[in-house]
């Protein structure tokens, strides 16, 4: 079965609070990273219908920092499906509600397996496509997979030949 990759969509909103925060009034990146885990791991169970587990988190880079009382919206989506794993594409905002403006503080992408009632992995349906970005991340997302793959010792190159065609001609 296809589900639209626009169906796994999750909006998660958070109010950055003291007990957020470093010494800098800055929102820890550990904790936008734990409220990122829940929203990718909610849009991925959106789209299998299934319980899921975090198999990988690729680089993280924060672009700005999330000052205490500002919003944080996190939306997170998933880009393509493989056999049991789902990539899950996250942007994240700030917004300062008092001074009416919205800044990117980052992205990344989380990869989800779907289990079965005994724990084990199980199929997901397929992503469809639809919008110009979604189209983008999707076609992307194979070469994200092989990367992750061999950074994690479970591909060789040469069994990476989507990834292999961006450097050899």
């Amino acid at each position: 079965m296809e589900k639209k990759s626009s169906d796994s969509l999750v909006v998660m909103t958070e109010l950055v609070l003291p007990n957020d925060t470093n010494n800098f009034g800055n929102l820890m990146g550990g904790r936008l990273m734990y409220w990122m885990d829940i929203a990718a791991a909610l849009s991925a169970m959106k789209h299998c219908a299934a319980p899921v587990v975090t198999a990988s988190v690729d680089n993280i880079s924060f672009e700005n920092p999330i000052k205490i009382g500002n919003v944080v919206h996190i939306e997170a989506k998933v880009t393509r499906s493989f056999n049991s794993s789902m990539e899950v594409h996250m942007k994240v905002w700030g917004e300062d509600a008092i001074q009416q403006y919205k800044y990117k503080s980052n992205e990344a992408y989380y990869t989800f397996v779907a289990l079965d009632p005994n724990g084990k992995p199980r199929q997901v349906n397929k992503v469809m496509p639809e919008s110009e970005e979604e189209k983008k991340l999707f076609d992307g997302a194979l070469r994200r997979r092989q990367l992750r793959l061999i950074l994690g010792g479970k591909l060789k190159p040469d069994e990476a030949p989507e990834l292999k065609a961006l450097f050899i001609n």
